[in-house]
């Protein structure tokens, strides 16, 4: 070290004594001289103090640590290891960050809180788990992920041994730890192992945990859990050895204090019905649970914990019988102990009573015989050589017999639950190798110290011995493998404490030795011990006591009292009693008193030898074990086990005595740190080379300190060397080692001074120079000051005596203007007298003129206007009487017209005028007729393209019709038919006008009537205004209403999340649904691998998978039938309307179930026809094949009839819909709506049926038409064969075609007679109709002139009541009426329309077979459906294979494909061509090949995908082709939603027959599924590399300082063999992520769904650096906030050049981001306060608190933030509803969406590459 430096100088700060903190701080302040006797001391309150210093009664005291030491994570990175600091850092650690754990070395510290915190959560533990011990916070998870993982590579058992004093949380630190190992290795099968160890805790926690004074739930015995792991690392087992429980506590509790929980449990569940014979009442009314008078903790819930101690017995599989068993005999012992046991009066001897209820439920539960109970309770057996002796007992010694069998009776019971607990625990499976975890009582000393603190104390001394050498084996391992020269260091052994107990002829031998002797005392005894071990260091005897001994132990000294101890050890139990219990009719209490031993060899011997003499006392062997001999030995097997494992260990401390939270007593603490060990470990590293540096790290840190010259060399460890050799001078005080740099204890502290000198130093001349500056700055500014202020004076006096000039020559010149004015102005009103003068002369001579002219023009106007009144008056009296003449003459000429008309209305005249409407009618029939002439023209034409092989011969037929009509004589006849047709329509139409008119008279009066309804609707809506306006005077009242505006935006944002959560409940059941899926694959998989047989399997063909491997059913036609017609009448009414009406959707299951059965019954006629027709082909021709040709003619054309019938039907059916929802929606009168409707019903139904009469006569024309072809050319054939044959017969054959055509005529004449007849009789039909409706009207009339009446007569209120409630009636009335006609027309529809898809079905398959028929090929050529009407050449975009080369297609579009091989060429090609192939198979009409093709495409995606489930390249092209293809069945499936964005020709290509929604709802679960995997996959690639890259990787370099890490990066948490931890920066993550990107977007996955995968991997990214931050205190520095600024920087400028930042990504970067900037934030004032709780909005107030908690300082220069101010944040953002979590779930999921897009592509321009070998794909 250098000469100039001694480190007791001014301004040093040290810890002194204090009896009240143990170590109080303090500073020098004089420079203290070696050999002085004070030190001149300050205190932190300014207080001098003048500190005694002597060489050996008083030695200097202890250095403090800089203060950028405190608070470390490790006590051994401390530069001061001495016990002030320890002490010093755990209290900061605990009081000001309230961080409970710390490490020491390889020592675990955990301090109570006494208080529930959120750091033990699921996401806690995936945060640990995987980490490396010191990586992260110190944690009671890291100590467990650390055995784990040395278990996993050193292939070595481990132990976790938690040790502390009772109350310090050792029982809650081992559950912990199990839970840890529970969660990382959970059991790979179904047997839920890890919930069963879990569930033990419970059980023992009851039977063995109590309450003490200085802890709620403390535990009374030791236990060593030994958790069994397999070869992969997964829990197979448990086991549990228990040590000394503490029997003595079921007899007596001290003040305060309770009996075993589960005895409270008991009682507090006594009242079920099932504990009614236990005879069980309230705690306080049994003495061994009433001794403490407190039967209550404060918090606890008895019957609730007993409900969980059942659960558990049942998880472990411990029957009801059993557990009904267990709680009679503890139940049992509680009536044991009211058992009141009378002393006689001799006092030798005592009774029972006979009357004790106590003893018989004793004996009751026990199953015993209460005379031999009551009996051995008061007396003994003496056993001698000759004889034997029952004697009596006192009472005392009755009762401590009674006494010592129910701790005996507890013992046993407590065996027998941990034996069958592990049976529980046990597994078949081999175990591997396992972990520890030892949670045994701490060092204890009270005031009365007994055996059960004896054997507690030996306990700690044996571990301590252990842990001592352990640790010391550590540093000789280390020191070993950096390869330094270390010397032996001497630790605290003892091992001669130990000897003094368990040594011959030690306590515990003279203990048992004692208690062998028949009259042994514990006053004897302590007599042999004094006489004994007088010589033993560690041995004293009080000078005040001849019954106690003191032993000095590690911890501290102790002294026992020895009452008692011989009677613990001995822990007696009369035979008599045992055996009784032995006999017992219940079985479980029987086992628990027999001897294992004797159990095993009866059951394992397999000869029975019989013994020479009996041994009566045989049982007796094992009582006269003493407890001490037995602890001895288990411990002894406890050390062992311990030795043979690489142990961890957790030291637990008890804060304060009075439970409180968060309160730190030192005296306690430095107490339990003596006595754990953590000062012994201190002090063995002190002894060593406790500061450890690696290069890097020292070189980072102190490069401060190095020449220039220096930095220059490239070796860095070097370098280091240089400069250590050039500041310490003491080559002892540091070693190099092959990694790191070892460092004496101060060495640390000495370069942290020098640094902080530097720093000073450069500071200061940084602050010289910059002063300096500003002065040079500040002299320009004066003298330019200066040199501007003589500018602007000069200037100012410059201006100043210009102005004066300027002044001189305005005076002046205003002299002179002032003059000119002057003079001017007298001119001017000279001027202006004169002239004044001569205007008002001149004026008044001109007056006078004009007067003399107005009054000769007045004179003359009066003359005019009197003679034009005049004339005017003269005129009308002319016109007057004019007038009145004509109107004479005209009355004349009227009268006589009158008279006239009225002769002539009383002619015939009148008769045909009336009937004129129905000329009107015979025209509009007329119309018709043409109508129907141009449809007979069409279908003409449409017959000749049909039969274009025949037109040239119907054409010659047709000419000799036209010959022989020509020669009849009958043609005037069907001339007169016409003519009479043509009448009988002029009168129908005649008749339809007459109805017309009726009709507007109808609506003329209904729209009087309408007016006034309107007349009195406008009275009700004045009502109905007055009565709005008193209700909102009303709702103004309300608070309800106010709040709806502003709550608004809450529900939505409510809606929102509630649909968010829908989703994501939605989509983990889909991932649910995934994972069972590929558990059931997997064991089909091994079934089928042990079942496997040679060969090639095929499936049936009609098997379908779907069934097995999805959860959706088959598609049928007739389903998507039944199902359709619903689903549009939902449609076109409204969701609303038809979810309110009940009735409509029983009515469509019925109207379905009809369909159902009506297409059945036309199914069977189909197949009867069918067979009819095979049955007419298989016969030999017959002479009548032209009649059965022509009846083929005639079905081909009614075939087509249909057709177009269907069509038209649709039309007319549309536009009906159409208007009726049209007038549903309007308000307008039930009546009007009636009947128009009924009206229109009407004219459809007669244009319907004279539409039929219409075609059914074409069709018979037609048939005639063909007969004759068929004649005409057979007689060609004939004559072409015989020439003059048919010479010779052509005259009777024209005879004869000619009597066939009138007989034709004939037949046709008729029907068009009935056709008249029945359209007037339809006409008189309606025309009743229509009078029945003008009665209906009437009555109408009446009714609504009644209610008029009566609504008259009401009050206003009534009125508006009565009319709403008669509206509601009316409408509803009217809506029931719309429904059931709707609902027969769609009948109609659905039942034409079903007929037409069979027909036409039917057809396809008989031109399909036809096909096949004609064919002569060896393989069949594929069907194609085939019309009359439809002649495609082009390609249509549709793909046809056959049904055998499924197999093959999808093998090469999915099972073969790889991602790059279609990378060239369109995006998702193969989710087109899927589709193309499904388009031809729904062009077919194929339901099957359709249901084959999904189905199987479906299992093949999910058999690739399982196959590359870690494969991202794979995993996003089939989720982009999923989706592509979802989105191909949406845009094709001809739902108008769908098809808003398509093109005219992609309409065109809509599917046509099969609808295909339950397929798009599989295709969207399985891209849910697919999307999840992708995740998955992308996260497990990019989560190695988040903490590195976001947190360690130097983005800007230089910038990080180094802090010495202590235990952070320890050899044995690393992986050495490896290599150690691969390390990431942030340009390989944004790489990695780019990757991502490019790769999904060159499968062409849409850009939402794009958006949606990096949204959810920045939240990963998000989660797991915030998750690392929270835990990592070495992170949490203003250095590492701009680092980790910077790098969010640039992953949102990633996502700004990939156009990803509208994707809500850069939102879940938030919270990180905040934290950054609270890492660089001021945090002093209350101002730095408020700007925090407003900036870090997405952070958690436990969130803020942490970071604040975590800051660490780099330099000296850097503040820590106060607890002040802490507290400060927490009281501002009390308020806040912050989830209690303190970590972010990296597990969550957002919902994905799948947004619908569209192809512009169009199918027909797709081209299929040639490398795909799809050669048996056939373009359609």
């Amino acid at each position: 070290m250098t000469s100039d430096y001694y480190p007791y100088s001014k301004f040093t700060r040290v810890w002194i004594p204090d009896p009240e903190d143990v170590w109080k701080a303090a500073e020098i302040v004089r420079d203290y001289k070696e050999g002085e006797p004070v030190l001149h001391l300050k205190l932190e309150d300014e207080t001098p103090l003048e500190y005694p210093v002597g060489p050996k009664s008083n030695p200097l005291p202890f250095l403090r640590n800089p203060d950028i030491l405190v608070g470390e994570n490790d006590l051994t990175a401390l530069s001061y290891l001495h016990e002030p600091a320890v002490l010093h850092n755990l209290r900061v650690r605990f009081l000001e960050s309230n961080h409970i754990y710390t490490y020491c070395g390889i020592v675990l510290v955990a301090i109570n809180p006494y208080e529930q915190l959120q750091i033990y959560g699921e996401e806690v533990i995936n945060a640990y788990s995987g980490q490396n011990m010191g990586d992260m916070d110190p944690h009671i998870f890291a100590v467990a992920e650390e055995a784990y993982k040395q278990m996993a590579r050193d292939e070595r058992n481990q132990s976790i041994i938690v040790s502390g004093e009772s109350g310090a949380g050792k029982t809650v630190s081992a559950k912990y730890a199990m839970r840890f190992f529970a969660t990382v290795g959970g059991s790979a099968n179904d047997t839920n192992v890890e919930e069963k160890v879990l569930a033990s805790s419970p059980i023992m926690e009851a039977i063995g945990n109590a309450k003490t004074t200085r802890n709620d739930n403390s535990s009374r015995f030791g236990k060593y859990i030994q958790i069994g792991f397999s070869r992969r690392y997964h829990i197979i087992g448990a086991n549990m050895r228990t040590y000394l429980l503490e029997k003595s506590r079921v007899v007596f509790q001290a003040e305060d204090e309770r009996n075993y929980h589960i005895f409270y449990q008991l009682c507090a569940s006594a009242s079920l019905p099932e504990f009614k014979e236990l005879s069980l009442t309230s705690a306080e009314d049994f003495t061994f649970t009433s001794l403490g008078e407190n039967i209550f903790i404060e918090g606890v819930n008895d019957a609730e914990d007993f409900k969980k101690t059942r659960e558990a017995f049942t998880l472990l599989g411990i029957k009801d019988s059993s557990q009904s068993s267990i709680f009679k005999v503890i139940a049992s012992i509680l009536h044991l102990g009211n058992i009141e046991i009378c002393p006689e009066r001799d006092g030798e001897s005592c009774h029972i009573s006979r009357d004790d209820v106590h003893l018989k439920h004793f004996c009751q539960l026990m199953g015993v015989e209460m005379q031999q109970m009551e009996h051995w309770l008061c007396h003994r057996k003496l056993v001698t050589a000759s004889e034997t002796y029952v004697k009596n007992m006192s009472s005392k010694q009755a009762t401590n017999a009674r006494n010592a069998l129910a701790k005996h009776i507890y013992a046993r019971m407590f065996d027998w639950i941990v034996e069958h607990i592990n049976k529980a625990l046990q597994t078949s499976t081999k175990q591997h190798s396992f972990i520890g975890v030892l949670d045994i009582y701490g060092f204890e000393t009270f005031e009365v110290n007994s055996f059960e603190q004896f054997c507690i104390n030996y306990a700690n001394e044996k571990l301590q011995q252990q842990f001592n050498s352990h640790v010391f084996k550590l540093e000789q391992e280390e020191y070993m493998k950096e390869q330094i020269p270390w010397t032996l260091i001497d630790f605290y052994d003892n091992q001669p404490c130990i000897d003094l107990i368990e040594a011959r002829l030690g306590i515990l031998d003279l203990l048992d030795e004692e208690c062998k002797v028949p009259k042994g005392t514990d006053q004897n005894w302590a007599q042999k011990l004094y006489k004994q071990n007088s010589s033993s260091a560690h041995f004293q005897k009080p000078r005040m006591s001849n019954t106690s001994f003191i032993i000095i132990h590690f911890a501290d000294k102790v002294e026992y009292q020895c009452e008692g101890f011989l009677e613990k050890n001995r822990d007696t139990v009369y035979e008599e009693q045992i055996n009784i219990l032995k006999a017992s009719q219940f079985q479980l209490v029987a086992d628990l008193f027999h001897e294992k031993e004797d159990v095993t060899s009866s059951k394992s011997s397999k000869i029975n030898v019989r013994a020479a003499k009996s041994t009566p006392k045989a049982p007796n062997k094992d009582h006269r074990k003493t407890v001490g001999h037995q602890f001895r030995a288990s411990l002894h097997l406890l050390m062992e086990t311990l030795n043979a494992t690489t142990p961890h260990y957790v030291r637990c401390i008890k804060p304060n005595d009075d439970k409180e939270a968060f309160s730190f007593d030192s005296r306690r603490a430095v107490q339990q740190l003596r006595a754990c060990g953590v000062l012994e470990t201190i002090r063995i590293s002190a002894a060593g080379y406790p500061s450890r540096w690696t290069y890097p790290d020292f070189f980072s840190r102190y490069r401060v300190l190095l020449k220039k010259s220096d930095m220059m060399l490239a070796d860095k460890k070097l370098v280091c060397k240089n400069l250590l050799e050039t500041l310490i001078k003491e080559p002892d005080m540091f070693q190099f080692g092959k990694t790191k740099i070892f460092f004496r204890a101060g060495q640390v502290a000495y370069l942290e001074k020098l640094r902080a000198d530097k720093f000073r130093s450069a500071c200061i001349k940084i602050q010289k120079t910059v002063r300096g500056w500003l002065q040079r700055v500040r002299y320009r500014k004066i003298r330019k000051s200066a040199i501007t202020l003589q500018r602007y004076g000069r200037g100012y006096l410059a201006r100043r005596y210009a102005d004066f000039l300027r002044q001189t020559r305005a005076a002046v010149i205003c002299q002179k203007q002032y003059r000119m004015v002057r003079d001017r102005r007298a001119y001017l009103r000279v001027r202006q007298a004169v002239v004044t003068i001569q205007a008002f002369t001149r004026g008044m001579f001109t007056r006078r003129i004009y007067q003399e002219f107005l009054l000769h023009h007045k004179a003359m106007i009066i003359q005019k206007s009197v003679r034009s009144w005049l004339q005017r008056k003269k005129f009308r009296r002319a016109r007057d009487a004019a007038i009145t003449i004509q109107c004479a003459y005209r009355r004349t000429l009227a009268k006589r017209q009158l008279k006239q008309l009225k002769i002539e209305a009383r002619s015939a005249e009148r008769l045909k005028k009336l009937n004129t409407g129905m000329e009107n009618k015979i025209v509009q029939l007329q119309r018709k007729m043409d109508d129907q002439s141009k449809e007979y023209k069409s279908q003409n034409e449409q017959l000749l393209l049909v039969n274009t092989t025949l037109g040239s011969e119907v054409n010659k037929l047709q000419k000799q019709l036209e010959q022989v009509r020509s020669q009849q004589s009958d043609g005037g006849q069907l001339t007169s038919l016409q003519e009479e047709l043509e009448r009988l329509r002029e009168e129908l139409q005649e008749a339809a006008s007459q109805r017309k008119r009726l009709e507007e008279e109808h609506s003329t009066e209904k729209m009087g009537l309408q007016q006034r309804v309107e007349e009195l609707e406008r009275e009700n809506s004045l009502l109905k205004s007055e009565k709005e306006e008193m209700n909102q005077r009303i709702l103004q009242h309300s608070k309800s209403f106010e709040e709806d505006g502003s709550s608004v935006s809450q529900k939505e944002a409510s809606l929102q999340k509630e649909l968010d959560q829908e989703r994501q409940r939605y989509q983990n059941l889909l991932k649910e649904f995934s994972r069972l899926e590929q558990r059931y694959d997997n064991l089909k998989e091994e079934v089928s691998l042990s079942k496997f047989q040679p060969g090639h399997r095929r499936n049936p063909s009609n098997q379908s998978s779907l069934e097995s491997d999805s959860n959706y059913p088959s598609i049928s036609t007739s389903e998507v039938g039944d199902t359709e017609d619903s689903i549009q009448l939902v449609e076109e009414m409204g969701v609303e309307k038809a979810a309110m009406d009940i009735s409509l959707f029983m009515k469509l299951q019925k109207r379905v179930r009809e369909l159902e059965q009506e297409r059945k019954r036309l199914q069977a006629n189909v197949d009867k026809m069918e067979e009819l027709a095979k049955r007419k082909g298989s016969e030999s021709r017959s002479p009548t094949s032209e009649q059965e040709t022509a009846d083929l003619a005639y079905n081909n054309l009614k075939r087509q009839e249909l057709e177009t019938e269907n069509k038209k039907l649709k039309n007319d059916l549309n536009e009906l819909r159409k208007a009726i929802s049209e007038r549903a929606s309007q308000n307008n009168s039930s009546n009007e709506l009636q009947d128009s409707y009924n009206l229109l019903l009407s004219q459809l139904k007669s244009a319907n049926e004279e539409l039929d009469a219409r075609k059914e006569e074409v069709l018979i024309l037609r048939t005639q038409i063909v007969s004759t072809a068929q004649l005409l050319e057979k007689n060609d054939h004939i004559e072409s064969n015989d020439v003059p044959e048919l010479n010779d017969s052509k005259e009777p054959m024209d005879k004869e075609e000619a009597l066939k055509a009138y007989h034709g005529l004939c037949e046709s004449k008729k029907l068009l007679e009935a056709q008249l007849q029945t359209q007037s009789r339809q006409h008189k039909d309606e025309l009743e109709a229509l009078h029945t409706q003008i009665e209906l009207l009437r009555d109408d009339i009446e009714k609504k002139q009644e209610i008029l009446n009566y609504t008259s007569s009401l009050s206003p209120e009534a009125k508006v009541e009565y009319s709403v409630q008669q509206e509601i009636t009316r409408l509803t009335n009217d809506n029931l009426d719309l429904k059931e006609l709707v609902e027969k027309l769609e009948k109609n529809e659905r039942k034409l329309k079903k007929q037409l898809r069979i027909y036409m079905k039917k057809v396809q398959e008989l031109e399909a077979a036809q096909a096949a028929a004609q064919t002569t090929k060896s393989r069949p050529e594929l069907s194609r459906q085939v019309t009359v009407q439809r002649k495609e050449k082009d390609f249509e975009g549709m793909l046809e294979y056959y049904k055998e080369d499924e197999a093959l297609l999808l093998k090469t579009l999915i099972s073969d494909i790889r991602p790059n091989t279609v990378s060239a060429t369109v995006p998702c090609l193969p989710a087109y061509i899927l589709f193309m192939c499904i388009r031809h198979a729904d062009y077919i009409n194929d339901d099957q090949k359709v249901e084959s093709l999904l189905t199987s495409t479906i299992n093949a995606i999910k058999k690739v995908l399982k196959k590359n489930n870690d494969d991202f390249e794979m995993t996003s092209f089939w989720l982009a082709n999923t989706s592509r293809l979802l989105h191909c069945l949406k845009q094709y499936s001809g739902d108008e939603v769908f098809m808003t964005q398509n093109t005219a020709k992609q309409n065109e290509h809509c599917l046509k027959n099969f609808d295909l929604a339950e397929y798009r709802q599989v295709l969207s679960d399985l891209s849910i599924q697919i999307y999840q995997q992708l995740i998955k996959v992308a996260e497990g690639i990019i989560q190695p590399m988040i903490v590195s890259a976001m947190l360690e990787s130097e983005s800007i370099p230089s910038l990080a300082g180094v802090k010495p890490m202590g235990y952070r990066n320890r050899s044995s948490s690393m992986d050495t063999d490896a290599g150690g931890p691969s390390s990431y920066t942030l340009e390989a993550l944004i790489r990695q992520l780019g990757q991502f990107h490019s790769i999904m977007q060159d499968h062409g996955l849409d850009p939402e769904i794009v958006g949606q995968v990096v949204r959810q991997l920045f939240h990963c990214i998000n989660a797991v650096t915030l998750n690392n931050l929270l835990l990592r205190k070495d992170v949490c520095s203003w250095s590492n906030g701009m680092q980790l600024r910077y790098n969010t920087s640039q992953m949102e400028e990633w996502l700004r050049a990939n156009n990803l930042f509208q994707s809500k990504a850069a939102a879940t970067l938030e919270p990180i981001i905040q934290a950054a900037q609270l890492l660089q934030v001021k945090k002093k004032t209350t101002q730095d306060a408020e700007a925090i709780c407003s900036l870090c909005s997405g952070l958690s107030t436990q969130q803020i608190v942490k970071i604040l908690n975590l800051y660490t300082p780099l330099n000296e220069f850097e503040e820590r933030v106060t607890v002040s101010f802490i507290r400060n944040i927490q009281n501002r953002l009390q308020d806040r509803n912050d989830p209690p979590q303190l970590l972010v779930d990296t597990k969550q999921t957002f919902p994905v969406l799948f947004p619908y897009t569209p192809s512009a592509l169009s199918l027909e321009t797709l081209q299929i590459p040639a490398s795909l070998s799809l050669d048996f794909l056939v373009r359609v």
